[in-house]
């Protein structure tokens, strides 16, 4: 089966995703500066999530521009991927309009976890349906930054019942982190190209 229509749909859903984001977040009663206070941190949890959005639907467009073609269990994967996804607006509006507590904030920690646990299985079965000579397969070999990420999502998770603002710091620690798309698929796909 071709991409295109995965691939379509999920730019669709993430789209639809950043858009539930942002109209959730209300304007302040008042027209001074002070009436911004208290909706920081809705707005802190609103950009943060923004970035992790952004940084999912970078990193698909990547691998799928790297790979020919799609299956069944391919599809079911990106569906798995797309329910993760789906509860970051409820855990983004969650933890924001309640100030970082802790239980939101942790809860909002196993949103992100389940996402890129999701991310890293469509992954593997996209390597597997192409072969470990593919494009993608040799592209991302030796990458460590899923185990680094796991590692901060687990810590922020605990973390959140000591104090957030670990848990926030090591959120924005893995935003960081894969902030720059995986440029081995760019020189992999450009050398490809290159080769043909």
């Amino acid at each position: 089966m071709g991409k295109g229509r995965l691939e379509a749909f999920s730019d669709g859903v993430i789209a639809v995703l950043i858009t539930i984001m942002v109209l959730e977040m209300k304007a302040p009663h008042g027209h001074a500066w002070e009436d911004l206070r208290p909706l920081l941190p809705i707005l802190m949890s609103y950009v943060l999530s923004f970035v992790f959005l952004g940084i999912y639907w970078n990193n698909h467009h990547h691998i799928l521009h790297a790979i020919k073609h799609v299956n069944g269990s391919i599809m079911w994967a990106n569906l798995h991927l797309l329910f993760w996804l789906s509860l970051v607006p409820f855990t983004t509006a969650w933890m924001g309009e309640n100030h970082f507590e802790a239980l939101p904030t942790s809860i909002y920690g196993v949103v992100l976890l389940a996402s890129g646990v999701a991310f890293n299985l469509l992954v593997k079965l996209l390597v597997r349906h192409h072969g470990r000579d593919s494009l993608l397969a040799t592209a991302i070999q030796g990458d460590k930054r899923g185990l680094v990420s796991t590692g901060l999502y687990a810590t922020a998770i605990g973390a959140a019942w000591i104090t957030p603002w670990i848990s926030w710091a090591c959120y924005v620690a893995v935003a960081l982190l894969w902030l720059v798309p995986d440029r081995r698929i760019e020189k992999a796909i450009a050398h490809g190209n290159h080769g043909e």
